[in-house]
């Protein structure tokens, strides 16, 4: 008996052993916490180090020993770590560095059996689809997403992004829905997420709507999507300057400029877009350089070919295409 209960007190022994306590545990989500509020506001370039050395440090003590609990919720702060490299490799247009990072989250969000970075992080991965053209596929990560949005704003997320993606494919019908039902969700919003870019404000849902309604075409809609855009601009403005998203103040902007160019309004266009033109290179994100470019083409068209005003607004545009816009740091984590 007395050698069968010596094998239980070295299993005592073995089960308590752990490489982390709560205290660190809790460091980390602060430092999780500051990072995903900071990438709202601040450059990558700021940010880029900082993320992918907490990541592998988390990485690091999951191939060590802890108790099941702590184990779980090192699995969720790698996931919600992956989600934000996944960001970094959005930003920069390296979407299959960004695909890789959002499966490993995807994998560590089924570790931790987390519902919402489950549903976070098919919200980014349908980013992923949606800036790689692949619309449809878009719409369909966003709806994969929906089961799993069981608090907070990741719902009026989900329905923006499918919102964007059907109308980009021309389906008006279920892009309107989506927009009413992203609406329908934010006002039943109570939890309260994480900050930054885990969570979704109202303003950046009024630019996903601007985006959306823009992408349908018709007059209505387009006079519709400038006042989402405006909304969209006088929210971020009215925040502090920390929840300021400069790479939605910049898109929602480019909005307007295009819906300004639709109604053959000149001025309007030459207004928003200059503003676009005079921000810091290190605010152009991959997504702005996409619109930039689109903008671009859309102002060669033949029906502007006899207009001093956009004959300049387009070479302006294409000399800022053509200058460096946030580039990659050193060492893009794979």
């Amino acid at each position: 008996m007395a050698a069968d209960s010596a094998e239980s007190a070295l299993f005592l022994r073995f089960a308590s052993a752990s490489n982390v306590d709560d205290t660190l545990l809790e460091q980390i989500d602060a430092d999780i916490a500051r990072l995903a509020g900071d990438y709202v506001s601040k450059p990558v370039s700021e940010l880029f180090h900082d993320i992918g050395a907490l990541r592998r440090g988390v990485f690091d003590l999951l191939r060590g020993r802890q108790h099941p609990y702590q184990t779980s919720h090192l699995y969720l702060q790698s996931g919600r770590l992956c989600g934000l490299a996944t960001h970094v490799a959005l930003d920069l247009g390296q979407y299959t560095a960004a695909a890789t990072h959002s499966r490993t989250a995807w994998r560590c969000a089924e570790s931790a059996g987390h519902n919402g970075l489950r549903a976070w992080i098919r919200s980014v991965q349908s980013l992923i689809a949606y800036w790689q053209q692949d619309h449809r596929q878009a719409a369909e990560l966003a709806r994969a997403g929906l089961p799993y949005a069981d608090s907070g704003t990741i719902a009026a997320r989900l329905l923006s992004l499918e919102a964007r993606a059907t109308a980009a494919l021309g389906d008006s019908a279920s892009a309107l829905r989506a927009v009413e039902a992203a609406a329908a969700a934010r006002s039943a919003v109570a939890a309260v997420d994480l900050p930054g870019v885990f969570t979704f404000p109202e303003a950046k849902q009024w630019t996903y709507a601007g985006t959306a309604l823009l992408a349908l075409g018709s007059q209505r809609h387009v006079n519709r999507a400038i006042e989402a855009s405006s909304q969209a601009i006088a929210l971020y403005e009215s925040a502090p300057q920390q929840e300021q998203s400069s790479g939605d103040l910049l898109a929602a902007r480019l909005d307007l400029a295009n819906a300004h160019l639709a109604h053959g309004d000149l001025d309007g266009l030459q207004e928003k877009l200059s503003v676009v033109l005079g921000a810091a290179p290190d605010r152009r994100t991959a997504s702005i350089s996409s619109r930039l470019r689109a903008l671009s083409t859309r102002l060669a068209e033949p029906a502007y070919a006899g207009s001093p005003i956009v004959l300049s607004l387009r070479e302006n545009v294409r000399e800022a295409c053509s200058r460096p816009a946030l580039t990659n740091p050193p060492e893009l984590p794979q």
